[in-house]
């Protein structure tokens, strides 16, 4: 029943409520830390991630959204599927948009799954495909995923210890994608590897399809040599996850290479944790049959150049 939804309208004539503009790619630069050259001055262009910036509605919602995508959503809910989280998204531009664009928009229900269990709880993953136009041209496409799901029921507690039979605890596996399937290659080899653009030589992490200083699609990679600093960090105490142990650190890593990756700190207790600590990479697999994940260590065995 739920397929019959497959290639109906989510959105018709969607317009973006305001015109693509020089201050919200400011915004959207400033909280990134992006300061590629494309995205100021009289010739700026926005940084081509925001597509979905310009489609939103805000807080008073958007307007166009069809019967048959809020039939879909209603008949979930009465499935008991009320809750509702974003799982993942994919982008392909055309071309750039440029201060003074007004972006118009369709979407369509691409995929409606059948029944999935996952820990949140039992659910129907459900696929839309956005298409941007300006003055009728294709710029772009944004396919955006959301599990409905009925919440599942918290296991009772127990006195007692963990059983043979309880499950062991899943860590979530990371998304991997056509942009990023290189780095996690390089990951399972124990080699982290970060790009670098062929136009104008800078080094990027994470990784992304083309350049944010020069706009240039072509790159190569280096190795790190696995050396670095806590740049920033959090303790994570809340909310639990069943798969982690809080509270532990999560550090902002700066590596010598002068690019940074958001990771684990692991060898110190996680009240011990600085900023400017020196941390030496690790490749550590968690679990049987999930992938590698590169770690930092901290420590005196960390010292850079150790």
């Amino acid at each position: 029943m739920l397929a019959a939804f497959e290639g109906r309208p989510a959105v018709v004539g969607g317009a973006g409520k305001d015109p693509v503009n020089l201050p919200m790619i400011r915004h959207w630069c400033e909280a990134l830390g992006d300061t590629g050259a494309a995205y100021a001055g009289p010739d700026a262009i926005a940084p081509p991630a925001m597509l979905q910036v310009w489609t939103m509605g805000g807080l008073s919602g958007n307007q166009g959204r069809s019967a048959a995508y809020d039939e879909l959503l209603a008949l979930l809910d009465e499935a008991g599927c009320t809750s509702v989280v974003a799982t993942d998204c994919e982008q392909e531009y055309l071309r750039p948009l440029r201060p003074g664009d007004r972006v118009t928009y369709d979407s369509v229900v691409e995929s409606v799954s059948g029944p999935k269990t996952t820990k949140l709880g039992t659910g129907y993953f459900v696929t839309t495909r956005m298409d941007v136009r300006v003055d009728g041209e294709p710029v772009g496409s944004h396919r955006f995923r959301i599990l409905k799901y009925a919440p599942a029921r918290a296991p009772e507690k127990s006195a007692g210890r963990k059983t043979a039979e309880t499950p062991a605890s899943t860590r979530p596996r990371p998304v991997i994608n056509r942009d990023n399937a290189g780095f996690w290659d390089g990951v399972e080899r124990h080699q982290l590897l970060v790009q670098r653009c062929l136009g104008c030589r800078a080094l990027r992490f994470p990784w992304l399809p083309g350049c944010n200083a020069c706009g240039s699609g072509d790159w190569d990679t280096v190795e790190a040599c696995g050396d670095g600093t806590v740049y920033s960090y959090v303790v994570m105490h809340h909310p639990p996850f069943p798969a982690f142990d809080p509270p532990y650190a999560v550090g902002l890593i700066e590596l010598v290479e002068g690019v940074r990756i958001i990771s684990n700190v692991v060898g110190v207790p996680y009240d011990k944790v600085r900023i400017g600590m020196p941390v030496r990479l690790e490749f550590v697999r968690y679990e049987e049959g999930q992938p590698a994940l590169p770690v930092f260590r901290g420590g005196s065995s960390a010292e850079v150049g150790a």
